[in-house]
């Protein structure tokens, strides 16, 4: 499996690691281990090694945002750099054809020129079939040249486009979350600048829900972490079905949503986000083997709508605290920022 003995090395201290961690062996873990025992993700070396040093339990939820901050962006950032070297050769490649093409061209040009000039002098019958037999060599010579170059950076015009096609798709997973497939936090936060100048330079009403899974944890506790998965992109799917268009879903963290709504009032939003809970609701978790319900699976959600000049952080506040509101009146609700729960809450709090 591993080419040499160094690699090998690495591979050892990377499951002794786990061990004296108490981290299940499953690959998503050792790839990250074994990132950091050799060195080669300075983010998951300064970060793990933190962690390791001060002896602080390492959750699975912990290893999860590493995942996602770390390997899946470097997987991308070496992808990009591979596609822009082959686009800098394909460049290099066509522009030296394009020189060549040139210099073929200006040799055409002097030959005619050349020709013009002898067509003036007298010439024998013998000297002018010598003549016009060269311009025609010439000439075939030069269409060859010209078919050729328009095969090649026809040929070259097609490779442009495969590796257009490619660095869109390593864009398009530089900004998907890799186990629920929806939008990531990079992403979430980019359809966030967005939505912030329309609001601020066209009026336009955004809304923001900020969701999570009630009781996700007992989930992982009880079934283990693969079961925790399937939740996540069970609730992911249940979010992609009730958002379209212009609207963002995305994974805010660990098992926090988060869906951006443009164009859309907070009464509107409102509703799109009840029409999420009851959808998951429905939901029913079962275990293939045996066909059991393992569970129901719900969410809360707050609710907060974009105010004209206001700065991002501040509407993410509010939707969590009503998130939180949500969370404190019994779960599986829908709290905005209106709701009459929020103010007993904040009453109750003061």
């Amino acid at each position: 499996m591993f080419n040499n003995n160094r690699e090998q090395a690495f591979a050892k201290t990377a499951l002794a690691l786990m061990w004296g961690a108490g981290v299940p062996a499953t690959p998503d873990n050792f790839e990250l281990f074994y990132a950091y025992a050799s060195g080669e993700n300075p983010a998951i070396a300064q970060v793990m090694g933190a962690i390791i040093n001060s002896k602080r339990p390492i959750t699975p939820e912990l290893l999860t945002d590493l995942r996602l901050r770390c390997l899946s962006g470097a997987r991308v950032a070496q992808a990009m750099e591979s596609l822009g070297g082959n686009m800098g050769s394909l460049i290099d490649d066509v522009l030296g054809k394009l020189e060549n093409s040139a210099r073929d061209t200006a040799n055409y040009k002097n030959t005619l020129s050349a020709a013009t000039g002898e067509l003036g002098d007298e010439r024998s019958p013998a000297d002018l079939r010598k003549l016009v037999d060269g311009l025609i060599a010439a000439t075939r010579a030069m269409e060859q040249r010209t078919k050729s170059l328009e095969g090649e950076l026809q040929a070259s015009s097609q490779q442009v486009s495969e590796l257009r096609s490619k660095l869109a798709d390593v864009r398009k997973e530089s900004m998907t979350d890799p186990l629920t497939h929806i939008a990531n936090r990079k992403a979430f936060d980019e359809a966030v600048r967005v939505a912030v100048e329309a609001v601020a330079k066209e009026g336009e009403e955004v809304s923001l829900l900020l969701c999570d899974i009630d009781h996700f944890k007992l989930f992982n506790d009880s079934w283990g972490h693969q079961t925790g998965d399937q939740v996540l992109r069970l609730v992911a799917s249940c979010l992609s079905e009730n958002t379209k268009g212009r609207d963002t879903a995305a994974r805010y963290g660990g098992e926090e949503f988060a869906v951006l709504l443009r164009r859309t009032g907070l009464q509107a939003a409102t509703k799109v986000a009840d029409q999420i809970r009851g959808t998951v609701e429905t939901k029913k978790l079962v275990k293939k083997s045996t066909g059991d319900i393992l569970g129901a699976i719900t969410i809360s959600i707050g609710v907060a709508q974009f105010g004209s000049g206001e700065a991002a952080e501040a509407v993410i506040r509010r939707a969590d605290a009503c998130l939180y509101g949500a969370k404190q009146h019994g779960r599986n609700l829908v709290v905005n920022e209106n709701d009459t729960r929020m103010a007993a809450l904040e009453t109750s709090a003061a």
